[in-house]
């Protein structure tokens, strides 16, 4: 039995498409104006979509369920993979107190505030947003700031201004992999055009944070170590976006940019060191420690850096894809008629090469390196899956109803309506992406939302798909910091409680600034920089080669040796972690 995808099913353009706009209309009320939790606002779209694609559409029962079946797989395996991986290594760094040295490690480098700016809330907070997401960079930074003695209301600003740029990668890569999962475009090649966006905002913030903090002549003064943070943070980030994995931009450019201004602030000061005119008292001790403590600390994102850039590499690829499971979904396999095309389902249950697993293995070594007991490595795991239950009960549902929503007829028909913009849409694109965000506060979420709609679009209207599809997801990074949940951390974590409305004044302006720069530099790349845009690419299975598994063995052994080496010298270095447990108790 096959089935037709319908679009336009009431024959009136205008119409279908603002009935099945009703499900993204209801979760933004939910989520914005309601207030009703994510996972709850989640499941209703999703049921809401079921609705419609049987009831409008036509599409048969069984394939509607099947496909939200699909859709909730796929957000658990491998996006909620991800999730998880990434928060238990973040969580086992903390449990043990490497964490604070780590923290110790970045606020004891300068007393200027204008430098810890760029330190803490950019770089540090990118590092942060690459390694666990979900609010903890803000929340972690924007404390350190206010507790070092920062003004409370530019602590929390700055560090929301300053989580753009990471946030298209944030999370090990999940928005990039969610926005390749829902459009059939290589992940890849969505990176690379996300990766010749990014980098010219990321170049921009760091001068942006210290004029906001300091004024022309601040930034002026230190305007050597601006273009020292920003510039080797956008190489990197340009480089691994295009060159590496979707998964590692974020880790790499952040600590590639802490480097380079630690060593660059080695032999260069500013003239006067900076500080708010009525900044309050510091609250937080920051302890200096060795450096074979802070190599100890920092071991388990070492390990993580190496493995993920493995991970990435189609010869390592090949060699872990031999163990891979693929389930035919029978009745929905096939069955589906899509641009006059049968869809071909598969889930492809690739466990071993999964981002997640290489995070696994990161989690374990570093335990090893860390002396983390088999007790407590469960109880770690346990609680972090336990505080992200809902999480992934959100990305499963938005993930279920993204599809539901694509192969229904549902998001073509949107997109179809979304062509009366014409030759302008380029520039509409990163709007999408910023709006999904402010209402969800998540751009894997606007990502799964708007992405096939983006592709469907620039179909319509003879633009490359990649281009639109990357645009969501960089215009999306400039609403993250005017989301309500960005702006309850942020005002949780420096003591603003019930000051939301005052932090919402602060970073609206800069974030329409930032994503109109970004609706210009779409629009230019779409019909003056078209040179930049990759290629479209679809995803496809690799076609595995001896010479691929014979390099990938060679890598995967090096490898080994080194994390061995590292391991065998981080864990004989001694932490300071009774200074830690003597601070904590005072």
């Amino acid at each position: 039995m096959t089935w037709t995808q319908a679009i336009n099913p009431l024959g009136n353009l205008g119409l279908s498409a603002l009935v099945d706009a009703l499900p993204i209309i209801f979760l933004f009320c939910a989520l914005a104006i309601w207030r009703i939790k994510g996972h709850i606002a989640g499941l209703i779209t999703l049921a809401l979509a079921l609705v419609l694609a049987m009831g409008v559409h036509g599409m048969p029962g069984n394939m509607a369920f099947l496909t939200a079946l699909y859709g909730v797989m796929t957000g658990l395996f491998p996006i909620g993979w991800i999730v998880i991986t990434a928060v238990f290594l973040y969580n086992l760094t903390v449990k043990t107190g490497q964490f604070e040295i780590i923290k110790d490690s970045i606020a004891s480098i300068t007393e200027d505030r204008r430098l810890q700016a760029l330190l803490i809330a950019f770089s540090f907070g990118a590092f942060l947003e690459g390694a666990a997401g979900f609010g903890t960079p803000v929340a972690i930074t924007a404390a350190m700031l206010a507790g070092l003695g920062f003004n409370p209301l530019y602590a929390a600003g700055i560090c929301l201004i300053a989580n753009t740029a990471p946030v298209a990668f944030g999370g090990i890569g999940i928005p990039i992999i969610t926005a390749g999962t829902v459009t059939g475009i290589d992940a890849m090649a969505i990176s690379q055009m996300v990766g010749r966006q990014l980098p010219f905002l990321s170049v921009f913030v760091p001068f942006w944070l210290v004029f906001i903090m300091a004024g022309w002549k601040g930034a002026i003064e230190v305007m050597p170590a601006i273009l020292v943070s920003g510039v080797s943070f956008a190489v990197a980030q340009w480089f691994s976006s295009n060159y590496m994995t979707p998964m590692l931009p974020d880790i790499l450019s952040s600590l590639v940019s802490i480097v380079a201004l630690v060593f660059f602030l080695r032999v260069w000061k500013p003239k006067n060191v900076w500080r708010f005119a009525d900044e309050p008292p510091a609250t937080l001790k920051v302890k200096k420690h060795s450096a074979g403590a802070v190599l100890k600390a920092w071991s388990p994102f070492i390990v993580l850096t190496v493995l993920i850039s493995d991970w990435g590499l189609k010869s390592v690829k090949a060699v872990l894809d031999k163990v891979s499971i693929k389930i035919v979904f029978s009745g929905l396999d096939k069955a589906i008629i899509a641009g006059g095309k049968p869809l071909a389902v598969v889930y492809n249950f690739n466990w071993l090469s999964a981002g997640g697993t290489a995070i696994l293995i990161a989690a374990i070594i570093s335990a090893m390196i860390l002396r983390v007991g088999p007790g407590q490595f469960l109880e770690v795991f346990a609680k972090t899956l336990k505080d992200l239950r809902f999480a992934l009960l959100t990305i499963a549902s938005v993930l279920g109803f993204a599809f539901v929503a694509n192969w229904s007829g549902m998001t073509p028909t949107l997109g179809k309506a979304f062509t009366v913009t014409g030759n302008f849409f380029p520039f509409v694109a990163p709007l999408l992406g910023w709006l999904g965000v402010v209402i969800t506060g998540s751009d894997t979420s606007s990502n799964a939302l708007f992405c096939k709609m983006q592709q469907i679009t620039a179909e319509q209207i003879g633009v490359n798909p990649v281009l639109t599809v990357a645009a969501n997801s960089s215009g999306g990074v400039a609403g993250k910091m005017i989301s309500p949940q960005s702006l309850a951390v942020g005002a949780a974590s420096t003591g603003l409680v019930g000051r939301e409305g005052d932090l919402f004044r602060f970073t609206l302006p800069h974030s329409i600034f930032f994503t109109l720069i970004i609706s210009v530099l779409t629009y230019l790349q779409a019909y003056v920089l078209s040179w930049m845009v990759p290629p479209l690419t679809m995803a496809s299975k690799a076609v595995t080669t001896v010479q691929q598994v014979s390099g990938g063995t060679t890598i995967l052994v090096a490898t080994g040796i080194f994390i061995v080496i590292l391991g065998l010298i981080a864990s004989r270095q001694k932490g300071s972690l009774e200074a830690l447990n003597g601070r904590r108790s005072a």
